[in-house]
């Protein structure tokens, strides 16, 4: 299950994913927003991310404006690895060296069908399992 979630600045675009997951048959949980009435980003990317931490969803997907906001709020949340994406190279190799398992994307600055392939990629992408990749992420999640 996917997790879904947006502010004001990433609804017309989360519309667009939300069509294209239903598409695929693609199973998903809307946490909102639903509608372009201004509302606070943090409040959805975390309700994205419990949904991840407590095993409700597998992947989430996160739209904001740029998507910089959600990707610094989710970031924050342990066990979270949220990728900002702009394309469908950067999608695959996150999920391929990072293991990310929450994708942000900016709706004010990436178009519907360039969105369809990041999210496309993002979700089909397996992570390659290897060695240096796994320390990498365990080195992430280390405190300093």
């Amino acid at each position: 299950m996917i997790a879904l979630g947006c502010d004001h600045g990433g609804y017309s675009l989360m519309q667009v994913v939300k069509a294209h997951l239903d598409a695929q048959h693609i199973a998903y949980q809307d946490f909102g927003c639903f509608s372009e009435k201004s509302v606070d980003y943090p409040d959805y990317a975390h309700k994205v991310g419990h949904a991840i931490q407590d095993g409700t969803c597998d992947k989430g997907i996160l739209i904001c404006g740029t998507g910089i906001g959600v990707s610094i709020t989710a970031n924050k949340m342990k066990g979270i690895r949220c990728a900002l994406c702009t394309n469908e190279y950067m999608a695959r190799l996150t999920r391929e060296h990072n293991d990310a398992n929450v994708l942000a994307m900016g709706g004010r600055v990436t178009g519907p069908g360039v969105a369809e392939g990041i999210v496309d990629a993002f979700l089909m992408t397996p992570f390659s399992q290897g060695e240096r990749h796994i320390r990498r992420i365990r080195k992430m999640e280390e405190d300093e």
